[in-house]
């Protein structure tokens, strides 16, 4: 396809395609820095840590403060795999309930006609205004109200519903065709096979955004473990990753810390990578009818 004897998106590299990366390759350098930062910052040593200036690059990269941070481990009362194992369940069980309720909640107010629906969205709207600070003591209640302080279940049930996920999850079920599904119904399908075969392949370029962010609320969440469970071996990977700054003393821990800051970004990035094409077509799709 030409446009005044210029192809749109050629395969090839053309002398047109300059202008463009003159644009757009300062802004990757600039939204790089922070990633190279992290990396870089986990493997310096102790002398580059505290350096004035301060380094951006590694000079002498070294494992200590990866080799720091298994031996103080290994001495504290809770091994370090039980966090991780606390962190792989609440976050694999949080983002799976979290996704089923989410696709199954945007069919429904998408889709289906039933009174309130409307009150419903409104309300999800709403949800969307507020911090996760300023529902800390009303959730907090509610938790107490029920008996799940101090369990499993205190790190799951408050993070499975997220109102963002959900208002983008529905927008991308709304541009499923009507006609679809009523063909759907006619040849005998019932509302779960119309979810289950219409919506989910159609909208699968959302659920893997929705996954992403639940999983980085998830993953990261440090509340629950604060504040709704007393049980060290209930609590999580990023509340035992964050308490390492005052692990023996400021100085000490600033080595760990930054470890345990790359470890804890690591599977936010490689499963950003996994799903990043997904991603991409839910940015290029969210504006088309």
């Amino acid at each position: 396809m030409a446009y005044k004897g210029k192809r749109i998106n050629p395969q090839k590299f053309e002398k047109s395609q300059l202008k463009i990366i003159a644009i757009i390759l300062p802004l990757v350098i600039f939204m790089a820095m922070p990633i190279v930062f992290i990396i870089n910052h986990a493997f310096k040593p102790m002398e580059e840590l505290f350096a004035f200036p301060p380094t951006f690059f590694v000079n002498n990269p070294t494992l200590d403060n990866f080799v720091k941070l298994g031996k103080f481990s290994d001495t504290a009362s809770i091994p370090l795999t039980r966090y991780i194992f606390n962190s792989i369940v609440v976050t694999g069980l949080t983002v799976g309930l979290s996704l089923l309720l989410t696709t199954l909640t945007a069919f429904a107010l998408s889709k289906l006609k039933f009174k309130g629906r409307s009150m419903m969205l409104q309300i999800n709207q709403i949800a969307i205004m507020f911090v996760a600070t300023a529902v800390l003591i009303p959730r907090y209640l509610v938790i107490c109200f029920f008996g799940i302080n101090n369990t499993m279940l205190a790190h799951i049930l408050p993070l499975v519903a997220l109102p963002v996920a959900l208002f983008l999850v529905k927008q991308f079920v709304d541009q499923v065709p009507d006609s679809l599904i009523e063909a759907a119904y006619i040849d005998g399908a019932t509302d779960f096979q119309v979810y289950r075969k219409v919506i989910i392949p159609m909208i699968k370029p959302a659920i893997a955004t929705a996954a992403i962010l639940v999983f980085q609320q998830v993953w990261t969440n440090m509340e629950t473990s604060n504040y709704f469970v007393e049980d060290e071996g209930l609590k999580t990977l990023t509340f035992y990753m964050n308490t390492l700054v005052n692990a023996n003393n400021a100085v000490a821990g600033q080595g760990m810390a930054a470890a345990a800051s790359l470890i804890m970004f690591l599977p936010n990035l490689i499963l950003f990578v996994i799903l990043q094409n997904k991603v991409m077509n839910t940015m290029a799709n969210s504006g088309i009818k």
